[in-house]
C-alpha cells in the first residue's frame, strides 16, 4: 500500500572506531550526527564511496590516487566493516504490516532495529526482507543500525595486476571487477556497502510477492495475452477472502490513461500461509508491441495488481510496465551464429558490452537514464551485462525498456576467474553453490517482467559448474509455448521464466566458435579495411570486438594532474612499425595504443607528428571515428550472409579508463560515439572499404524503392573532381545491396587526400534517409595534407533557438557551408536526366537536398523533451557567423556546452556541462551544405550556459549560442 525509500540521513562509522553495540546504537546512544568516527554515508552506496564523499581518501579515479588507498587485502577486512545508521519514522494502524527491505548488500549484514538483532545470509544478488511490524517503536520513531562486512574472500591483488587479481574473490557470490581486470583498477573496498534501495513498505494483512507477467501471441500476433501470476502471503492468524483486481492501461497524451482491462477475482487464504495464484488469462486483439530500438515503438502497458481483503480494504498493490512482444533465438543454420527473432521479425544485432555505470556503485536513475539514453543515440540494440559485473538493477532495466536496448544479462562467472585464468583457480567456481542458484533465482524473480531483456548467460567466457548450469537449464527451460512445439501446457507465468532462452556460457551455442574456445576479439586498433575483409572474423555472432577509446583532451586535465597530460613517446622500431610509450597514469589507468607494431602503423601519426595533448586528442577522435564506424559497417556488409551480430567490447568505462569506451566516465562522448551511430542506422549508406563499392544497408522489414544515391568527392581546395547520381534503385528488407564502384581513386587524377559524401534519398521528394561523409587516402599515402588544411577559412552560418523549462535546455542549431564556387555552371537538383554511367567533373554542383537528421529526430526529441519535460516556447533566435574566404569543407565541426568558470586555485577548472545529447557531433559540412543538430542538457542553478563549436579548420572557440 506504502512505500518509503531510505535514501538521506544515513551515518557511517569504521566498525573498529565505534565501541557501542547495535543494541546500544539502536536503544540508548544513538549516534548525534556527522561527529567522529561518524560522518555522512551515501546510501545506497558503498564505503568507499561515502569515504570518498566525506574526502576521508582522495578521489579513485583521479590520476595515481588509487595507490594512496589501502587495499582490504592489506588492511583486512575489519578495516572496511562499516556500521551504518539512520532513522524513520513509522506508525502503522491496526492489522498493517511493516517490512524492511534490502534490496542488496555486500556482502552479509547485522541488522538493528530498535535493540532488535537480525543477521542477513551472505551474498551480493540477492534482496533481503524482515517483517518488522512487532519491533516499530510505539512513538513512530525507529532507530535502525546496520552493520555491513565485506565478501569473505577479497584476495590480493598481484604485483603484476591481472584479470580478476589473485581470482580469490571467484569463491564468493559477489561481483569479480573488483579486484582489477585489463581494463580497470581494483576496488580497494570490493564494493562493501549497502549498495542497492532501502526501503519500508506498509501492507494490510495480505501482501503482493513477486508477480510473473508473461504476453503470449496467436494468429501472427493478431491475438495475444497476458498471463499473470502471483504470490499471496496472509500475514494474519485468520482465514482472509480477498479480491485480485488486475487493470491494464496504456498512456495518452496530456497525462491521460485508457484503462483496457479491469478484472476482479476472488479467492480464500488460510491463516499465516503463502498461496500461488494465477489470474485467468486477458485476451488482447492487436496488442500494441513493444520492439527494440531501431525497429519500431517501445509500447508499454501498466499493468496493476490489487488485493482487497474483506472486513479490511485494500492490503497491498504492485504495478509495473510491461510490454508486449515475443523474443526468439535459435542459431542461424546459414552462418552458425545464433539469431534473435523480435515480435516475429530477425534482428541484426549491433551493440555493446556494459560492466557497471560507476565502480563505486554510485548508481542514481539520472546516471542511468543517460547511460542508457547514449546507447540508443548510437543506435545500439542490445546490451551485454558481462559476468564479471553486476545483475543489473531495476533501473537499468527500466530504462533499457524505455529506449529499446536488449539486454544480455549475464551471471556471475568468468573465465579468467573460474578456471581458466591465469593462475588456473576456482574450477568448481563459487564455494557455496546453493547460495548462487539462490542469488539466480531471486534476480530472475526481480527482472523478469522486463521487456528488454532477452537472454540468460551462465557466464563470460566459461559455463558454470556442471551442477549449477544443470540447475539453471532446468529452471530456465522455455514454456512450451516458447518452442516450437507448443503442446498444451500449464500457464506460461507459473515457471520461473520461460520466456527466453538461457545459454550456458558466452562463446557457447551460437556465440564465437559456439564450442567454448577463445574465439571472440581482436581489442585492439585495426586497418580499417580489415574489418571488412571475409577473413577477418570467422563465426557468426561475435560477443567481444573492440578497440581505442582515448577521450578528449578536457577530460585528461579534469581527470588528471599535469604529469598526466603528457602524450606517449612515439618509437620507431626496425621494422619500420611505432610502440607508442605511455606515461605512468595513462599506463595505469589502461591506455590502448593506437598502434600495434607487425600489424597496424600508428593510426594518430597518419595526421602528423601530435605537438601536445589537444592535438593528440582531437587526432585520436579522427581515428575514432573512423575505426568505429569501420567495424560496424565492415560487420554489417556481410549481414545474415556471414554474421547475425556482433556486441562491441566495451561501450563505456566505470571510471576513468582509457580504452574502449565511447564516452567517457564523466559522460563527454567520443568521436567514435558518431561513428557508431552512423554506422548503425536502420537504413544506410556505406562505402566498403576494401572494394571501394557502396552499398545500401536495410535492416528493417520494409522494401525501399525509388530511392538514389548521390556520391560526391571534394578535394582540399574546394573542387568537386567527381560527381555522380545513382538512381531508380531499392533495397530489400533485412539485405545489404552492393550498388556501384566509387571509382575515383582509380582516376588519373585523383588527390592524396579527398572527402567523400554519400548522400541516400528518396527520388519523390529528394528527403535524405542516410549521409556519411568519409576522409580517405591514397593506397600507401597518409593524412598529413590535412595539417595545412587547418589554415583553410570557411565561412560557416549557425542559427539558433533556445528553449528553456527551469534547469533543462534544448538548443536547435541549423548550420551552413556558406563557402561556394562559382567557376562553373551549376548542376539542376533534377536527376530524372543522368544516365548510370556518367560521372560529373565540376568545382561546383547543386546537390540533392540538405541533411537534417530527420529520419530519427522525431521519434529523439519526443523522448528527450518528455524526459525533461521541456516548454515548446523559445527563448531567443540568435545568428552566429564566422567569416572565411576560402572554399572547402568545414571539417569535424564538433559542439560542446560549458559553464562559468569560477576561478581561484592552480588546478585545472573543468567548465563543460555534461551530459549533453546531441543529435549529431564530429561532422562535416561541403560547400553550400545545411545540416540541423539538436542538443539537449540540464544546468546547475545559477550557471549560464554557453555553446562552443570547434573543428579542424576551426581552431578558436566559437561561442554561438
Amino acid at each position: 500500500m506504502a512505500k518509503k525509500v531510505l535514501d538521506s540521513g544515513w551515518l557511517a562509522a569504521r566498525s573498529t572506531e565505534v565501541s557501542l553495540t547495535g543494541v546500544q546504537l539502536t536503544t540508548t546512544q544513538p549516534p548525534s550526527g556527522s561527529t567522529s568516527p561518524w560522518v555522512e554515508a551515501s546510501i545506497p552506496g558503498t564505503v568507499l564511496g561515502t569515504l570518498v564523499k566525506n574526502k576521508l581518501v582522495p578521489d579513485p579515479f583521479y590520476g595515481l590516487n588509487n595507490e594512496a588507498i589501502i587495499d582490504i587485502a592489506d588492511s583486512g577486512r575489519e578495516y572496511y566493516t562499516f556500521w551504518f545508521f539512520t532513522t524513520f519514522t513509522c506508525t502503522p494502524s491496526g492489522n498493517q504490516h511493516v517490512d524492511l527491505n534490502f534490496r542488496a548488500i555486500n556482502y552479509s549484514a547485522e541488522v538493528y532495529l530498535n535493540g532488535h538483532k537480525e543477521i542477513l545470509p551472505k551474498g551480493m544478488f540477492r534482496r533481503h526482507t524482515l517483517d518488522i511490524t512487532d519491533i516499530l517503536n510505539p512513538s513512530g520513531n525507529n532507530l535502525l543500525a546496520v552493520l555491513v562486512h565485506p565478501p569473505d574472500h577479497p584476495g590480493k591483488i598481484p604485483a603484476q595486476g591481472g584479470q580478476g587479481g589473485d581470482h580469490q574473490i571467484g569463491q564468493d557470490v559477489a561481483t569479480q571487477y573488483v579486484e582489477g581486470w585489463d581494463w580497470m583498477c581494483p576496488i580497494r573496498d570490493r564494493n562493501t556497502g549497502i549498495w542497492d534501495e532501502v526501503s519500508i513498505t506498509t501492507t494490510g494483512p495480505v501482501k503482493i510477492i513477486d508477480p510473473h507477467l508473461v504476453s503470449s501471441f496467436f494468429d501472427g500476433f493478431n491475438r495475444s495475452y497476458l498471463h499473470s501470476t502471483i504470490e499471496l502471503q496472509n500475514k494474519s492468524s485468520w482465514v482472509a477472502e480477498c479480491t485480485v483486481t488486475l487493470q491494464v492501461s496504456t498512456e495518452l497524451e496530456g497525462n491521460f490513461s485508457l484503462i483496457e482491462h479491469l478484472e476482479n477475482h476472488e479467492l480464500t487464504i488460510p491463516a499465516k500461509s503463502t498461496v500461488q495464484y494465477t489470474i485467468p488469462p486477458l485476451f488482447f486483439y492487436k496488442p500494441n508491441l513493444w520492439w527494440p530500438n531501431g525497429m519500431g515503438k517501445q509500447n508499454l502497458y501498466n499493468v496493476e495488481i490489487s488485493v482487497s481483503v474483506k472486513g479490511f480494504g485494500e492490503s497491498d498493490s504492485w504495478n509495473h510496465y510491461f510490454g508486449f512482444r515475443k523474443i526468439e533465438s535459435t542459431i542461424d543454420s546459414k552462418t552458425g551464429g545464433r539469431l534473435f527473432k523480435v515480435n516475429g521479425e530477425p534482428i541484426f544485432i549491433r551493440g555493446g558490452n556494459w560492466i557497471l555505470s560507476d565502480g563505486l556503485l554510485r548508481l542514481t536513475k539520472k546516471r542511468y537514464m543517460t547511460d542508457i539514453k547514449f546507447h540508443a543515440d548510437m543506435n545500439f540494440n542490445m546490451l551485454r551485462c558481462w559476468g564479471g559485473g553486476l545483475a543489473e538493477r531495476p533501473d537499468f532495466y527500466h530504462y533499457c525498456d524505455i529506449y529499446g536496448l536488449l539486454v544480455w544479462q549475464e551471471f556471475w562467472i568468468t573465465g579468467d576467474v573460474d578456471g581458466r585464468g591465469d593462475p588456473v583457480s576456482n574450477l568448481d567456481g563459487p564455494l557455496d553453490h546453493n547460495l548462487f542458484l539462490f542469488c539466480a533465482t531471486d534476480t530472475v524473480k526481480l527482472l523478469r517482467n522486463r521487456a528488454s531483456l532477452a537472454l540468460w548467460v551462465g557466464g563470460n567466457e566459461q559455463v558454470p559448474p556442471e551442477d549449477i548450469n544443470s540447475a539453471l537449464k532446468s529452471a530456465l527451460q522455455l514454456h512450451p509455448l516458447f518452442q516450437k512445439s507448443a503442446e498444451k501446457s500449464t500457464d506460461p507465468s507459473t515457471y520461473l521464466d520461460g520466456t527466453r532462452v538461457y545459454i550456458q556460457g558466452s562463446m557457447w551455442d551460437g556465440f564465437a566458435d559456439g564450442k567454448g574456445n577463445f574465439t571472440d576479439g581482436p581489442y585492439e586498433i585495426q586497418n580499417p579495411q580489415d574489418f571488412f575483409k571475409d577473413d577477418f572474423y570467422s563465426y557468426g555472432f561475435n560477443p567481444e570486438v573492440g578497440s581505442v577509446g582515448m577521450p578528449v583532451a578536457a577530460t585528461i586535465r579534469a581527470t588528471m594532474p599535469e604529469e598526466g597530460w603528457a602524450i606517449p613517446i612515439f618509437k620507431k622500431l626496425d621494422s619500420g612499425f611505432v610502440e607508442e610509450v605511455c606515461n605512468p597514469i595513462w599506463e595505469y589507468h589502461k591506455y590502448i595504443p593506437y598502434s600495434k607494431p607487425g600489424k597496424v602503423h600508428d593510426r594518430i601519426l597518419l595526421y602528423g607528428y601530435p605537438k601536445g595533448l589537444d592535438d593528440f586528442c582531437e587526432k585520436a577522435q579522427l581515428v575514432n571515428y573512423v575505426q568505429y564506424r569501420a567495424l560496424l559497417e565492415g560487420w554489417t556488409s556481410r549481414m545474415w550472409t556471414k554474421y547475425t551480430g556482433l556486441l562491441i567490447w566495451k561501450t563505456q568505462n566505470p571510471w576513468t579508463g582509457l580504452r574502449g569506451q565511447f564516452y567517457d566516465h564523466l559522460h563527454d562522448q567520443t568521436a567514435g560515439f558518431y561513428g557508431c551511430r552512423c554506422a548503425a542506422e536502420p537504413v544506410h549508406v556505406q562505402l566498403n572499404l576494401a572494394t571501394y563499392f557502396i552499398e545500401v544497408v536495410n535492416t528493417t522489414s520494409e522494401e525501399l524503392s525509388n530511392i538514389a544515391i548521390e556520391i560526391s568527392v571534394w578535394d582540399l581546395d574546394g573542387n568537386c573532381p567527381y560527381y555522380k547520381v545513382k538512381d531508380e534503385i531499392s533495397a530489400p528488407p533485412k539485405k545489404v545491396e552492393q550498388i556501384i564502384e566509387m571509382k575515383y581513386p582509380k582516376s588519373s587524377n585523383a588527390k592524396t587526400v579527398y572527402f567523400v559524401l554519400l548522400k541516400l534519398f528518396r527520388q519523390s521528394d529528394k528527403s535524405i534517409i542516410s549521409r556519411n561523409f568519409y576522409w580517405l587516402h591514397l593506397a600507401g599515402k597518409d593524412y598529413t595534407l590535412l595539417e595545412q588544411y587547418r589554415s583553410k577559412k570557411v565561412p560557416l552560418k549557425i542559427t539558433s533557438d533556445v528553449f528553456i523549462s527551469g534547469s533543462s535546455y534544448k538548443v536547435k542549431m541549423s548550420l551552413e557551408n556558406l563557402s561556394k564556387n562559382s567557376t562553373t555552371k551549376t548542376l539542376d537538383k533534377s536527376i530524372d536526366s543522368h544516365e548510370d554511367g556518367n560521372d560529373y567533373n565540376s568545382n561546383s554542383v547543386q546537390f540533392i537536398g540538405n541533411f537534417t537528421n530527420k529520419v530519427q529526430e522525431d521519434s529523439l526529441w519526443t523522448k528527450i523533451s518528455r524526459g525533461l519535460n521541456i516548454s515548446t516556447e523559445p527563448k531567443s533566435l540568435k545568428t552566429y557567423e564566422i567569416n572565411g574566404n576560402d572554399t572547402g569543407v568545414a571539417f569535424f565541426l564538433n559542439f560542446s556546452v560549458h559553464g562559468g568558470k569560477k576561478g581561484g586555485g592552480n588546478k585545472y577548472e573543468d567548465t563543460r556541462i555534461l551530459p549533453v545529447h546531441y543529435t549529431d557531433n564530429y561532422f562535416s559540412l561541403v560547400p553550400g551544405e545545411k545540416m540541423n543538430v539538436n542538443l539537449s542538457f540540464e544546468v546547475p542553478q545559477g550557471v549560464a550556459p554557453r555553446v562552443v563549436l570547434r573543428g579542424w579548420n576551426y581552431v578558436e572557440n566559437h561561442h554561438v549560442v
